[in-house]
């Protein structure tokens, strides 16, 4: 072991992320711009209406042409002119700051696709920060805005988690790790050779808790696997401090050993100002309009004295949430939360918090729909966004995005656990339903009927829009996939998108989406998986453009196998993909859609029909929003009461369909996974 220099400790503390946010804060004091601009409540819909189209770009799977890197290709002038004919307004990039770890002076991989972020600076592995710069400026250019990443829950282990192990200034404050003295050593498992920390079992924790060190074992453990992760708390090796003490630290980590978490209630408020300063970083030397709060919703920590400690749904994560969206907004910026929690907790931290959330709600709904041919549970969720009092107009309704299908349902699992439900004709406690949804999306999704989909961890199915469809064909074998199949694949691909973009909000889609990509095959990305992350079976590279041959990504993510090739190919044929994307989009974009205001989620006799209706902005009229989630026709008569009878237009087809008449039934005839958008111009003369 190396005693810590003064040379090698200045070092690191002129690269720490706090240093530098420190350095940043001093050039903004005094000034008038941060008064221009409301901040104390969220403003869903303003945001909506800067940008309510995105395309969310994954940098580790972006194949580039020889000698461009990821954000040069992400840039480039042919790919925004295609992304801006579909209907594109925004590109979230992703997280793209230095990520990974410090190691004997040496940078280490990201071990969470930079979700472990040690630096502003941009990851060498993508680019510049001049290229970052150049997509702002050409998104400006097509009317279009960049959306950046802060992740205000931990870090990766860099120079600040180095400075904080060595007990350097407020550095340890930065992070909830207490230090064990070391008398209570023998009660620390042993670090192995090559690693620097350990993670610690339950009855360590135990133990721990007991004498007063930490908070003990939390209401989960998130990324959960035996033997590599059982608790959310690892001890790290003997490190020396500034003061030449040898020290071993215990830290709290939501997520990997390598993502330690930061302490939103320290004396110091080192992780205020460090998390704020990397926002304003974003938006004033980056050029991002938008930020996604990630992780956001594990900012406290509180010991109880029976059961598990207060780790989620507390009151510290609505404060520090508050804090920081407050500064973007007043920044000029706005920013979303990616919450795979509680509906409480989202409508909760909505309440002066981030702009947007993540439709966490209805997403894992909507695939269940599609692999049972039944909406029931997806109008049960829909009315649950109503009755917990959000606004479907600020949730981001997405297709694809770099996680798993999560099966987690943590609202009937944890605060609705003793809840009664109505489902499939039976009554139903919220942890039993949560079950026996999760076992059936799972039956479906994976295992011998789908075998190219993976478990993530315990309540995850990795997978791609694709192949929630293949499996909901009932195709095991995805080289039977010949050409009559892409066009279903592709139908059903579309009618998703219909879900998601027929509703008020965003809507976000991928490159794995516009490509059409199917999972790789574990044995392609096993160099990936060391840590059980199986994943990176769901985020095959892909060329949007399609002016590479490579096989991988820069990042040696294999390429996947891609139904509907390169972006720029698809909009030479009227029905492709994209074509086809492209005219709904226009139509979302004429009418309105994003600000429109949901009435009502009809009840159906017809299993697979799901109805939505809406109120179009600038009296338009109602819209009704109908799929079909199954694989038979249907024709079925929905009532739309209060509504001002008149002609009956197809948006899509542009074509009138007939009268609402005065007791105000509406005929719906759908073909299997079809999709129909309909508008009652109620100002009209009937004809006689």
């Amino acid at each position: 072991m190396t005693s810590p220099t003064k040379d090698h400790i200045e070092d690191l503390v002129s690269s720490s992320m706090l240093h530098q946010a420190r350095q940043f804060a001093e050039n903004y004091g005094g000034q008038g711009r941060f008064w221009q601009r409301p901040y104390a409540e969220p403003r869903p819909r303003s945001a909506s209406a800067i940008a309510s189209v995105w395309f969310t770009a994954y940098p580790p799977s972006v194949i580039t042409r020889d000698g461009d890197s990821v954000l040069k290709t992400l840039g480039d002038p042919q790919l925004w002119s295609a992304l801006s004919s579909i209907g594109v307004r925004g590109i979230h990039v992703g997280p793209t700051k230095r990520s990974g770890g410090l190691k004997d002076g040496a940078y280490t991989p990201t071990i969470d696709g930079n979700f472990d972020r040690i630096g502003f600076d941009i990851d060498p592995a993508f680019g510049t920060t001049e290229e970052f710069v150049a997509i702002s400026r050409m998104a400006a250019a097509f009317n279009a805005i960049v959306i950046d990443d802060v992740i205000p829950s931990h870090t990766g282990k860099g120079a600040d988690f180095r400075l904080a192990e060595m007990k350097v200034g407020s550095y340890p404050g930065l992070y909830h790790m207490v230090e064990i003295p070391e008398e209570e050593w023998p009660h620390l498992p042993d670090v192995p050779e090559g690693r620097d920390a350990v993670n610690l079992g339950t009855e360590a924790v135990d133990y721990l808790k007991e004498k007063g060190f930490i908070v003990g074992q939390l209401q989960r453990v998130i990324f959960f696997e035996p033997g590599v992760k059982e608790t959310d708390w690892s001890a790290t090796a003997p490190v020396e401090g500034v003061d030449g003490k040898l020290r071993r630290w215990v830290y709290l980590h939501y997520f990997k050993e390598g993502q330690p978490s930061l302490n939103w209630l320290d004396p110091t408020f080192a992780a205020q100002q460090m998390i704020i300063g990397d926002a304003l970083h974003s938006i004033d030397q980056l050029g991002a309009r938008g930020l996604r709060l990630d992780a956001n919703g594990f900012l406290g920590v509180e010991r109880r004295l029976e059961g598990p400690a207060w780790s989620e749904s507390h009151p510290l994560s609505l404060t520090g949430n508050a804090l920081l969206a407050g500064m973007v907004r007043k920044a000029g910026g706005f920013s979303f939360q990616e919450l795979n929690l509680t509906v409480d907790d989202i409508a909760a931290m909505s309440k002066g918090g981030a702009d947007l959330s993540y439709d966490f709600i209805t997403r894992p709904a909507y695939h269940h729909a599609l692999l049972t041919g039944n909406t029931e549970w997806l109008r049960m969720m829909l009315r649950t966004v109503h009755e917990f009092g959000i606004d479907p107009a600020s949730l981001i309704h997405a297709l694809q995005n770099h996680d798993e299908l999560t099966t987690e349902l943590v609202h009937f699992w944890t605060l609705h656990a003793d809840d009664i439900y109505s489902f499939s004709g039976q009554t139903w406690q919220g942890r039993t339903l949560r079950m026996h949804l999760r076992d059936v999306i799972r039956e479906r999704l994976s295992g011998a009927n789908a075998p190219y989909n993976l478990p993530f961890v315990t309540n995850g199915i990795a997978c791609t829009t694709a192949s929630v469809i293949t499996a909901a064909l009932g195709i095991a074998d995805l080289d039977a996939i010949d050409d009559e199949t892409v066009k279903l694949i592709r139908k059903i691909h579309l009618l998703l998108v219909m879900y998601n973009a027929f509703q008020p909000g965003i809507f976000a889609l991928s490159g794995w989406d516009l490509v059409g990509a199917l999972p790789v095959s574990a044995d392609a990305v096993q160099h990936l998986m060391g840590d059980g992350d199986t994943r990176w079976i769901e985020r095959g590279a892909y060329d949007l453009t399609g002016q590479s041959d490579a096989g991988q990504s820069a990042e040696g993510v294999p390429r996947a196998r891609a139904l509907y090739g390169p972006v720029t190919e698809q909009l030479t044929q009227p029905d492709s993909f994209a074509s086809q994307l492209k005219r709904l989009l226009a139509v979302r974009e004429a009418y309105g859609f994003a600000a429109s205001r949901q009435v009502m989620i009809p009840d159906t006799t017809t299993p697979g029909l799901l109805v939505m209706v809406h109120e179009l902005p600038d009296g338009r009229g109602t819209q009704v929003t109908a799929l079909n989630f199954g694989d038979t026709a249907l024709e079925e008569v929905i009532v739309l009461p209060n509504v001002t009878p008149g002609p009956v237009v197809d948006m899509i087809g542009e074509t009138i369909e007939g009268d609402l008449q005065e007791d105000g039934a509406l005929t719906i005839n759908l073909e299997p996974y079809e999709g129909l958008a309909l508008r009652i111009v109620g100002t009209l003369p009937v004809l006689a």
